[in-house]
């Protein structure tokens, strides 16, 4: 712990410092020849980065070099020689200056990611007072995925500056905060049609009974917000009258999952998370789903069945947004997690109290009342896309499966 002096107290004289920089060629054994050369010399580290982009290495060393300056300048540069780098070396005092607070993640998502869209976000960043500390890629495929690790920033403030940025350029951007808040465990609740799923699950079951495109039309204008949600699903459901049982479990055989859904949950069940699946559509097909990928709750409503046909009424009380949003904090409560630890996803007007409940409100391929609501949006057709929003790199998901002998590919169609 560093002891600070008293307001009045004298100031002690900062030690010299001695920042070095190699850049070329990446191979093995850069860092250890340059550590191994500087070892006698007896010089402290004080910080060091690395990075490679494309086989080009950035090494940043700052050193304190005590009473061996000049022999530490003579050692890099007979280093530098020796591997063949570029090395420039400037003196200063002290360490670091110290980070402001208002630390923030952003994350920059784009398929392709426009170097026009990411000058926009840094110049954003800068006019808002922030400063970006560090940049690492999360991704380059199917999406290209940037996190910058932001400093100086008023969240609030911040993401709603860089939710216009998104808007203008076409890109997604996420703003969380940083640090202890961006580790741990979570809860993520997802919407299911047209978020987990592609499809919208009453208008397969409408299409059984002759009444696709009337359903269609009414689930577009309650998605829209334009109509209550609960009217218009008594009213879609009441089609289904006089439909056989039966056909609950072809319209289950005929369900898409959305590209990247399978990836999306086995990496968040690896990491410890609780993952729930939250729906206004219907139980018969939304908990074998939830069964069949691990997921740890689902909240759907229930169709009535008399003498083996659907009667055209649901049981209970209907799975609306508020209902949404009272599932999410039951859920939070029964994992011991607060509402700031807690992800939500969905992409219609009647997942706009869960998003606004949860700490991250995530809008996949959304309305756009919904993008225009969320804290972020996603607009990639990749579910799995939502990873990187959370810091995963595609490296880390990759690992993983190959440790468990998960096949390793570009998101594709799976299928239910």
């Amino acid at each position: 712990m560093t002891t600070r002096p008293a307001p009045d107290g004298p100031t002690p004289e900062l030690p010299s410092t001695l920042l070095v920089t190699l850049t070329g060629e990446d191979r093995p054994g850069v860092t250890s020849t340059l550590f191994d050369a500087v070892a006698p010399t007896g010089a402290v580290v004080l910080d060091l980065e690395q990075v490679v982009v494309r086989g080009q290495l950035t090494l940043a060393v700052l050193l304190e070099p005590g009473g061996a300056a000049k022999a530490l300048r003579g050692v890099v540069d007979g280093v530098a020689d020796e591997l063949g780098l570029s090395v420039s070396m400037s003196k200063g005092r002290g360490d670091n200056r110290e980070r402001p607070t208002g630390r923030a993640a952003v994350v920059v998502l784009g398929a392709p990611l426009r170097s026009q869209g990411v000058a926009a976000v840094a110049r954003s960043i800068a006019a808002h007072g922030a400063n970006i500390d560090r940049i690492r890629r999360l991704s380059r495929y199917p999406v290209t995925t940037l996190e910058l690790d932001v400093s100086g920033a008023d969240l609030g403030a911040l993401r709603r500056e860089l939710s216009l940025v998104a808007a203008h350029e076409r890109v997604d951007i996420a703003v969380s905060p940083a640090g202890l808040a961006r580790r741990g465990r979570r809860l993520v609740v997802m919407d299911v049609d047209s978020t987990l799923i592609q499809d919208e699950v009453i208008e397969l079951l409408a299409r059984h009974a002759g009444r696709e495109a009337e359903v269609a039309a009414v689930t577009e204008r309650a998605m829209a917000g334009e109509l209550d949600f609960a009217a218009s699903l008594h009213a879609r459901v009441a089609t289904l009258a006089g439909l056989d049982v039966a056909v609950l479990e072809e319209v289950r055989a005929a369900v898409r999952l959305t590209p990247g859904a399978r990836t999306l949950v086995r990496t968040l069940k690896r990491l410890g998370f609780t993952v729930a699946l939250v729906s206004g559509g219907f139980i018969e097909i939304v908990q074998p789903i939830a069964d069949e990928l691990g997921i740890d709750h689902a909240r759907a409503n229930r169709l009535e069945v008399e003498d083996g046909r659907l009667t055209g009424r649901v049981l209970g009380a209907v799975v609306d947004r508020q209902g949404k949003a009272s599932a999410l904090r039951e859920f939070a409560e029964d994992a011991g997690l607060p509402l700031s630890r807690t992800v939500a996803i969905g992409d219609g007007a009647n997942d706009l109290d869960m998003l606004g409940t949860a700490g991250l409100g995530i809008a996949f391929n959304a309305k756009p009342l919904v993008r225009e609501q969320a804290d972020t949006a996603v607009n990639v057709p990749y579910l799995d896309a939502v990873l990187h929003l959370l810091g995963i790199t595609r490296e880390e998901i990759e690992e993983a499966d190959d440790a468990d002998g998960t096949p390793t590919h570009a998101p594709a169609v799976e299928h239910g």
